[in-house]
């Protein structure tokens, strides 16, 4: 099979060395020319979790040749447009776009590609890409995940042949309710990838502060509402239940917190990469992530005070209007209890 990483930025990166490590023909894609000539001459180098290098083949979007069987989708959201009007001339008929973006992006890739080549995968770990050729794997080896399926929930031949190439990565779980484990994705990046990016600092930072994480334990309340409402059911998270973080009042608040310290502190040295967006002075993902949950909530009558607060500060960012740094977190008010 000719196999293809579409965004090898740095989960990208580590994903496509992986699977050329592991004897796949793939050829890692990204729109960064730097990062594309040092692969080619020096390999894909992954430190921080792992320490790798691999020699890997690399091109940019417009070297791309005759057609790919299997495209993992890594691009983000924000550069949908031309990078799949790019890679449509080079899928055929029984292509397979699996789709390993943030948010909930399988009906939009399929307007492009065509809704019966897409699959969706939930990433269950965390990297950083620190310079041309390398990026940092800033999650435990023993907790990387993925959960694949099929958007209309079946379980297919191609399903399993999917799940096989992407075990050499990490341990696969095939779900048949890919919608719902994209909202526990979802519920993860909103929560702690949106205060990452809002206070300019890694998971570990906080897990580390109080106020920080009680934001994080209203954001993820915020989107077990809006799920609930929209008729969702979530499923876990690494083999917990993100039912369990929801809450009514203060003393159940603050049994929550020792659930995100227990959930997230393998990934403390992560760095949302809407963070690293905002720091490359790019857009950022916001809409496809807390912006899910906000849509979602206005359509329910469910408020989001805490996830609107996140999108202002990381739009404000995007317009020069805010910086990203931790003293962002006075900005926030949380909700009190009646």
């Amino acid at each position: 099979m000719k196999l293809a990483v579409l965004g090898a930025g740095s989960m990208g990166t580590i994903a496509g060395a992986l699977m050329t490590k592991n004897g796949y023909d793939v050829t890692l894609i990204d729109a960064n020319r730097d990062h594309v000539d040092a692969m080619n001459k020096n390999g894909a180098t992954i430190t921080g979790k792992m320490e790798l290098n691999i020699p890997v083949k690399a091109i940019t979007p417009d070297q791309m040749k005759g057609t790919y069987d299997i495209v993992f989708y890594l691009v983000k959201q924000t550069s949908n447009e031309p990078a799949l009007n790019a890679l449509v001339p080079h899928l055929h008929k029984d292509s397979i776009v699996c789709t390993l973006q943030n948010g909930v992006p399988e009906e939009s890739v399929g307007t492009y590609v065509g809704k019966e080549k897409v699959m969706g995968c939930a990433v269950g770990w965390g990297a950083t890409w620190l310079r041309p050729g390398v990026t940092e794997l800033t999650s435990e080896t023993d907790k990387m995940t993925f959960d694949m399926g099929e958007p209309d929930g079946t379980v297919k031949e191609r399903t399993r042949k999917v799940a096989e190439i992407l075990e050499c990565i990490c341990p696969v779980v095939i779900t048949e309710n890919l919608t719902g484990v994209r909202w526990t994705k979802l519920l993860v990046n909103a929560t702690m990838s949106g205060m990452s990016a809002s206070l300019g600092c890694t998971f570990g930072d906080i897990l580390d502060n109080e106020k920080a994480l009680t934001c994080v334990a209203h954001i993820a309340n915020e989107t077990l509402k809006v799920a609930a409402k929209s008729g969702i059911t979530m499923e876990p998270m690494q083999g917990v239940d993100v039912n369990i973080l929801a809450f009514n009042n203060r003393e159940e608040l603050k049994g929550k917190l020792d659930l995100f310290e227990l959930v997230f502190r393998p990934h403390a040295l992560l760095k949302a990469s809407m963070l690293q967006d905002v720091e490359k002075g790019l857009k950022t993902e916001i809409n496809a992530i807390n912006g899910v949950v906000c849509d979602n909530g206005r359509k329910t009558d469910v408020p989001t005070p805490v996830n609107d607060k996140v999108i202002e500060l990381v739009r404000g960012m995007e317009e020069g209007r805010y910086s990203a740094m931790f003293e962002n977190l006075e900005m926030f008010e949380l909700p009190q209890f009646k």
